[in-house]
């Protein structure tokens, strides 16, 4: 059902939180046609529900063909996008993932330009790390909410002397998340990162969401895993880990990567309530799922968000980096050595990702093993 803003309340904003929106060749033709109807199907409705319409833009909008040298695709689309998100009912793009800058600087300022062109606000790149701290402010109703957008450290970030997207840093992003909540009346996090593929937080991102709660975020939401993941309410925020792809059309043999969630805010000046509205992608476009699919995916969502309170989710985290041993050994030996520039930034992508990091620490700890052996030993 079609809701209008009358519908709940006055002094009130209803935020469509929308995970990765990625151009594929099979929706390139769509977007290219500002064809709005066929990208996005019965979620216009949702759309047309709320105040502001957040998506997650995972690629650059440009002709450039100059890419940049990285580990795994580089990610465009069409000019038009631009036109097609804005006819769609979307306001704000976030920018800080590991793809907006797969094209280099023509690229993303190509991208901003178009977003620039039709009225779409966005945020999470700058002209350096400190121009890209930017929070984002929207106001509804006096009701006021920054939005902290960061990614993690996945060839795009900005640097002192570098534009580009916004990363996290586990000590200033915090210290960010303090600022924006002296001045809003509500902070979102929108956080680019975790194991691609994973329904569980790593053990990081777990602490790592949970602190940022603790410095005043009222909502954190982990996207880019590719997958729905779980969600928890902590100390009073909401943490979802793992939003699913939004418009991502690619893989349509694998149902996981067609599924995700589109999230539902509404605000008042007390409290702040969170929905869940299962999108599915089809052969060009995306829409809502239907009502016995719908209902799995809120079944298995809401099964594995009682994990994280029954300790189960270690499970699933650890069983899912075994699985992906062979991978990551794989991907190190021998390549620090190589003189093949693909495969130098295999060693240093493993390295400087956040999420990688975490495999890493799973599989291959180095902590003192030797304590398990001494029976009953104690310091003091």
């Amino acid at each position: 059902m079609k809701l209008q803003k009358s519908d709940w309340e006055d002094d009130s904003m209803r935020l469509a939180i929308c995970g990765d929106i990625s151009i594929t060749s099979a929706s390139a033709p769509v977007f290219a046609a500002a064809d709005e109807k066929t990208a996005f199907g019965r979620v216009l409705e949702q759309f047309a529900g709320c105040d502001r319409v957040l998506v997650n833009l995972e690629c650059a909008l440009t002709d450039t063909e100059h890419r940049i040298i990285k580990k795994g695709p580089n990610l465009k689309g069409p000019k038009a996008t631009a036109d097609t998100l804005k006819k769609a009912g979307v306001t704000d793009c976030m920018l800080s993932n590991n793809h907006i800058f797969d094209y280099g600087v023509e690229g993303l300022v190509d991208t901003l330009a178009e977003l620039d062109r039709v009225g779409l606000k966005w945020t999470g790149v700058g002209s350096d790390y400190e121009d890209s701290r930017e929070n984002h402010v929207m106001v509804v109703d006096g009701i006021t909410v920054a939005v902290v957008n960061v990614c993690e450290h996945e060839y795009s970030y900005a640097t002192e002397e570098r534009c580009g997207a916004r990363p996290f840093d586990e000590f200033e992003t915090m210290e960010d998340i303090r600022r924006a909540k002296k001045d809003a009346d509500y902070v979102i996090v929108i956080y680019h990162g975790g194991k691609e593929h994973c329904r569980y937080p790593s053990p990081r991102l777990l602490k790592a969401c949970r602190e940022m709660v603790r410095c005043g975020a009222d909502a954190v939401f982990c996207q880019h895993s590719h997958i729905i993941g779980c969600y928890e309410k902590f100390e009073g925020g909401h943490i979802v880990y793992g939003q699913g792809n939004f418009h991502f059309v690619k893989y349509l043999d694998k149902p996981e990567w067609g599924e995700g969630l589109m999230i539902e805010l509404d605000v008042t000046r007390e409290r702040m309530d969170i929905g869940f509205v299962p999108v599915l992608a089809n052969d060009c476009g995306i829409d809502l799922a239907d009502e016995e699919t719908s209902a799995r995916i809120m079944k298995d969502f809401f099964a594995r968000s009682e994990e994280l309170t029954n300790g189960q989710w270690k499970k699933g985290w650890h069983e899912f980096c075994v699985m992906m041993h062979d991978n990551y050994k794989k991907s190190i030996c021998g390549h620090s050595v190589e003189d093949d520039l693909d495969k130098i930034q295999i060693f240093a992508h493993y390295l400087d990702c956040e999420a990688h990091t975490d495999v890493w620490r799973e599989l291959f700890y180095t902590w003192n093993k030797t304590n398990e052996l001494a029976e009953n030993q104690k310091l003091r």
